[in-house]
């Protein structure tokens, strides 16, 4: 005869309600308004966004959040645990910081973002010193042009990533400048721009059809650089075409389409046999930052890779930033 037993196991306890998880999907509905746009930033499905939320409220008692406004709207009580919530997971971070010296090497997975001309002339170097000096780092690259890679920092797609100063960062994003290099214009070699001598003035620039880099008829492409330079010298530039990629910049410009305007490293990267690569007049130039979101404190793969990034030789034919009045929201936990 089989005797039934009692199971005698215990019971399953859920995770502790303070847990940091708990506290950055709190926070992220804080900072983006949505339970949709917090679960996306943080790679979360919404309804574990809205659970770890509402253990929140039922562990305290309160109601941290006004469901019934768009956006969503923090409550007193909500904006009250915030500022708490930001402090805890701040000495978490420290915490972790400080037992930095024992650990032997960093270990995890970095998610790092550029764009086509940094891609080839700066990132490759960058990869083989990262892998012989933190060889348990592994960067994963990924590239966008710059907009997309604003959007992919928001939802959190990437830790890191290389752009340009302009159009300006996204508020959130923390930024460490790191070299300028001069704009540059392409053009067929038989254009009439090749009776002009170096250095290039703008305005017989202007008197041309312009291929620029962005995308055509994005309002977003007219905080680009090449399109800034004109406005600050009263010239309207309304390109024939535009393009985010340097090979078809450069071929577009030896078809004799128009003059194509650009940033140094992409001329470089790309093969320019069938143009003519010239220099602008003085202060012309793109300037170029590492980037993240300030609000996301660095894990220490994260960190190695920003360290490497800050001290890697910048690329040939640019020059050093200086962070002095550029560097922004570098906060002591993320770093």
């Amino acid at each position: 005869m089989h005797q039934n037993h009692q199971s005698h196991q215990k019971p399953v306890r859920e995770s502790p309600v303070f847990d940091p998880d708990s506290l950055k999907s709190f926070l992220s509905v804080i900072d983006t308004g949505s339970f949709v746009a917090a679960a996306d930033r943080l790679r979360l499905t919404q309804p574990r966004v809205s659970q770890q939320v509402a253990a929140l409220e039922r562990e305290l008692g309160v109601v941290l959040f006004d469901r019934s406004k768009r956006p969503i709207r923090a409550t007193d009580a909500g904006r009250a645990l915030s500022g708490q919530a930001r402090r805890v997971l701040e000495v978490m971070a420290d915490a972790r910081t400080s037992m930095d010296p024992w650990r032997t090497r960093a270990q995890g997975v970095v998610h790092l973002g550029s764009y086509p001309s940094v891609s080839a002339a700066f990132i490759p170097a960058l990869l083989r010193r990262q892998a012989e000096r933190e060889p348990d780092v592994k960067v994963v690259l990924t590239e966008h042009s710059t907009l997309e890679l604003d959007a992919a920092n928001r939802r959190g797609e990437v830790d890191l990533y290389l752009r340009p100063l302009h159009p300006e960062p996204p508020e959130h994003v923390g930024s460490l400048p790191l070299w300028r290099e001069p704009l540059v214009i392409v053009h067929a070699l038989d254009h009439p721009l090749s009776r002009i001598p170096d250095p290039v003035p703008l305005t017989e620039v202007a008197a041309h059809p312009i291929i620029s880099i962005g995308r055509l008829e994005d309002a977003d492409s007219a905080d680009f650089e090449a399109y800034r330079v004109f406005r600050e010298r009263g010239l309207n530039l309304v390109p024939v075409q535009a393009t985010d990629q340097p090979q078809t910049l450069v071929s577009l410009a030896a078809s004799g389409l128009g003059v194509g305007v650009t940033n140094w490293l992409a001329t470089r990267t790309a093969d320019t046999s069938d143009v003519r690569v010239r220099v602008l007049e003085e202060g012309l130039e793109r300037r170029v930052a590492l980037c993240w979101d300030s609000s996301r404190p660095f894990t220490p793969a994260v960190r190695s890779v920003h360290t490497a990034i800050s001290e890697a030789d910048i690329p040939e034919g640019t020059s050093t930033l200086s962070t002095l009045n550029h560097e922004r929201d570098l906060n002591p936990h993320t770093l």
